[in-house]
């Protein structure tokens, strides 16, 4: 599935830039969301079905750092294309469709020959290699024991919905949702608005990813390393706080600018520490596939949100009605985050003390990681 999603994406992102009508780009974007909609929960699912829990974050922000530096170099590209302008008697946004579109296409047609479909599959492993792999995936409790455990069942996606942990994490997407997309859409405006034009609007709008990309990677691995997946959203939520708070509380473009350093790393980087942190905490593969695609759901609602916050509710060049509701959303990560902190850590210890008056056998079978051998992370 995640290969067609990918081809889907690029042959509609190319028919953007060939389009002639309004009613045809509506069109257009109507059928990319709907290739792109199962594409980052698939990848994230995919992704915690081939490593451990405790080395999972590494590799999603891999992933989402990718994003980030996407993000840096776009500007750099599309600077490039738009010299394309009037070849082939189209514009030079259109060829930034077109030409980025086709190369999606063509990666995806690869991705059929390279993704493996499990750990079982993998042809770029041995025989010793995948046994290794299953049975290391099976004692973090990535995956299960059984594989019929692993089946579809509405049970498991109603449990999902009924976890707790689940539902602060959605919470906390929401708010990181709004932020990051609302910078992902309207950053190089913000920095168009701050007196730079042009290409030179985006260039300026690629140090701020360059940084996002770093600190998500050295966040990643110290999280993976000590297990603090809740201590790293927190840590950049509040990143997201000071910098919207430089922005709002200046008009200086200097000191504004310098504030994109700090919420655009808050933003991007956070976002890789919240999606690993409820895919470590779901079990089995259905409940975790589905507390996954709610808490996209819930990232995507924040980003409706985004599209009107800044110029059609708050007009540039201060945004300051989309500032301050920045600002709120940070610090209702920061709550959300800290009560499903404390939440998993009374989960935590209530296990314990049940390990100690039951043998694991005792217990039912689909309680998942509501057992008391599921160590949640926090």
């Amino acid at each position: 599935m995640l290969p067609a999603m990918v081809i889907s994406w690029g042959i509609v992102a190319t028919m953007q830039g060939l389009v002639t009508s309004y009613t045809g780009l509506l069109l257009c974007r109507l059928f990319l969301g709907l290739a792109e909609g199962g594409l980052f929960p698939g990848l994230i699912l995919y992704l915690s079905s081939f490593y451990p829990r405790e080395r999972l974050q590494i590799r999603i922000t891999a992933f989402f750092a990718s994003v980030s530096l996407t993000g840096a170099f776009s500007g750099l590209l599309a600077a490039a294309i738009t010299e394309m302008n009037g070849i082939g008697g189209k514009p030079g946004w259109a060829w930034i469709f077109i030409l980025e579109g086709s190369f999606t296409f063509v990666f995806g047609i690869f991705s059929f020959l390279l993704l493996p479909r499990s750990p079982e599959t993998a042809h770029f492993l041995s025989s010793n290699e995948r046994c290794y792999v299953v049975s290391t995936l099976k004692r973090s409790r990535a995956i299960s024991d059984d594989d019929g455990k692993d089946d579809f069942s509405w049970m498991e996606v109603l449990r999902a919905i009924r976890s707790p942990h689940v539902f602060m994490i959605c919470v906390v997407e929401i708010c990181n949702g709004t932020v990051l997309y609302g910078l992902a859409f309207f950053e190089p405006t913000i920095v168009a608005g701050l007196g730079y034009s042009g290409n030179q609007a985006q260039l300026m709008s690629v140090p701020p990813f360059v940084l996002a990309f770093l600190a998500s990677m050295i966040s990643a691995y110290i999280s993976d390393r000590y297990g603090c997946r809740g201590l790293m959203v927190l840590f950049f939520a509040i990143w997201c706080i000071v910098g919207f708070s430089m922005f709002y509380a200046t008009i200086s473009p200097h000191v504004q600018y310098a504030s994109l350093f700090f919420s655009v790393t808050g933003a991007y980087a956070g976002a890789p520490a919240i999606v690993t942190w409820i895919s470590n905490n779901s079990a089995p593969h259905i409940r975790r596939a589905s507390s996954i695609a709610f808490a996209f759901v819930a990232t995507n609602a924040g980003g409706i949100l985004a599209t009107w916050l800044l110029g059609s509710l708050s007009p540039a060049p201060f945004y300051t009605a989309a500032t301050i509701i920045f600002i709120a959303m940070s610090v209702g990560q920061v709550v959300f985050a800290a009560l499903n902190m404390f939440y998993l850590f009374r989960q935590n210890r209530a296990k314990a003390e049940s390990r100690f008056s039951m043998a694991k056998h005792d217990e039912p079978q689909e309680l998942g990681d509501r057992s008391a051998w599921f160590v949640y992370s926090l």
